[in-house]
């Protein structure tokens, strides 16, 4: 007796991406996608209207993927410097980790993110978000002095973009790259320090 599969938006996204894996975002289509998932087009089309929504999707599962480890630091306890540290030390190692892994998914999923705007623009947010929450607690904990944890959350992920940016992942293999981010966090940390009392 044949097991009959239920057809969901996750299962289509993962077939997705292997379909991207092996056609190519210039070649893979909608049909391709179905074959691989052994129905019609149109079974596609119920979860996903057009192409470009699934393909937003697609992007948007890949960006989910790389904030949810970061999500778990922000949400944690402790010191705040510490946390701030390893949450940026994590989102560049997540980034360097996936071009290093698979260089030709990591420019499909570049291409992909540069056509979902609005994906892109929230998953940004998002991570702002996070460091805002890690500033607010080092504020909290008289670790950090910060007049506007928002503003200072949006310099930082734009002072620390080098690192992260997709558009930057040429330079991210020059072996200077490590002692550069050193330098960059120790010089944030010691900005955002709370002065000590006498």
């Amino acid at each position: 007796m044949n097991e009959v599969v239920v057809l969901t938006p996750e299962r289509i996204l993962e077939v997705t991406e292997d379909v991207l894996r092996r056609y190519g975002l210039a070649k893979a289509t909608v049909v391709d996608v179905a074959r691989a998932l052994d129905v019609s087009h149109g079974s596609v089309y119920r979860h996903f209207p057009s192409k470009a929504s699934l393909r937003e999707a697609v992007a948007k599962r890949w960006l989910d993927r790389l904030s949810a480890p970061l999500l778990k630091i922000a949400e944690a306890s402790g010191p705040a410097p510490a946390r701030l540290e390893k949450w940026l030390r994590t989102m560049f190692s997540i980034k360097h980790k996936r071009l290093g892994d698979d260089p030709e998914m990591f420019a499909t999923y570049l291409t992909l993110a540069r056509e979902a705007c609005k994906s892109v623009n929230c998953h940004k947010d998002c991570l702002v978000d996070q460091i805002a929450r890690i500033l607010s607690d080092g504020v909290k904990q008289g670790a950090f002095e910060v007049a506007d944890v928002k503003v200072s959350a949006r310099a930082i992920f734009d002072a620390t973009s080098r690192f992260h940016h997709p558009g930057h992942a040429e330079e991210w293999s020059d072996p200077g790259t490590p002692a550069r981010i050193d330098a960059l966090l120790a010089l944030l940390l010691r900005g955002l320090e709370a002065p000590r009392k006498r």
